[in-house]
């Protein structure tokens, strides 16, 4: 079994990730203020105007590729704990790890949209589609990973179709945006539709039953065995809301989460090459 701390140590050893801006010209509607810094400190980032995501390539690639979405309710990202650690978690199992910062719309002082990350994420996955050759990815095997907010952020995503624009300037914005898995982590509410369409991604959940936001991630599995989608749900007995990857807590169906995830990964085949 990886643990979360094999994981980084790992990944530690290899090259600095890369950081590829997701609009050369800054995303729509932000090109003013793409240049403006983030703001980082301890645990979060904020002020991110410029998406971007953080590339963790694994020494050995499988194919199958993973956006990470950090949470942090819009208002900042815990980009450390919920995109970093996951991305070198996920990159140890031969999975291409895209960590996403995307633009917050409760932020203070903030004009964006509520859903100005679905764009973000939308661009992030045709990106990836589009330099599937570039880093050895199957375009069939795109998944997406939320946390909490950033779980919201994945129901913005993988339930609309995900169609991009044929007449589109940009190559990357023909592409479709739609991941082909979703991964869940104690998800928020947004973005869930009242009826998950029948050719949703098939989905992994986990959540503390003893979390406020449970609800949602019964909600979500009810709707996605309804439309019969295949589904898995860990309801852990305590933990609790944000226990990131599970590394700094003392239970230990906490702490080993991550290696139920990577199980599902395994037997679902996104693990595997040739499907």
């Amino acid at each position: 079994m990886v643990t979360v701390a094999a994981a980084l140590a790992i990944v530690a050893s290899q090259t600095e990730p890369a950081v590829i801006k997701l609009w050369p010209n800054g995303a729509p509607g932000s090109e003013k203020r793409k240049n403006e810094p983030e703001q980082a400190k301890d645990w979060w980032v904020k002020n991110v105007h410029d998406p971007s995501v953080t590339v963790f390539r694994p020494a050995k690639p499988n194919g199958c590729a993973v956006l990470v979405c950090p949470g942090g309710g819009h208002n900042q990202l815990v980009f450390n704990e919920e995109g970093t650690k996951p991305a070198k978690f996920l990159a140890s199992l031969g999975v291409t790890t895209f960590a996403l910062k995307y633009r917050l719309f409760r932020e203070p002082g903030s004009t964006y949209p509520e859903k100005v990350s679905q764009t973000d994420a939308w661009r992030a996955i045709r990106y990836i589609r589009a330099h599937a050759a570039e880093y050895g990815i199957d375009t069939k095997r795109v998944g997406i990973l939320g946390f909490s907010a950033g779980g919201e952020t994945v129901n913005w995503v993988a339930y609309p179709n995900g169609d991009g624009d044929p007449n589109a300037a940009d190559p990357i914005d023909r592409l479709n945006g739609r991941p082909d898995f979703q991964m869940l982590v104690y998800p928020g509410p947004l973005g869930l539709p009242e009826k998950a369409p029948a050719d949703a991604p098939p989905a992994f959940l986990v959540v503390a039953s003893d979390d406020g936001l449970a609800r949602v991630s019964l909600d979500i599995a009810s709707k996605l065995r309804e439309a019969k989608v295949p589904v898995e749900l860990h309801l852990l007995n305590k933990g609790g809301h944000g226990f990131n990857m599970g590394d700094r807590s003392n239970l230990t169906s906490v702490k080993t989460w991550p290696a139920r995830m990577a199980d599902w990964l395994a037997d679902n085949g996104w693990l595997t090459r040739a499907r």
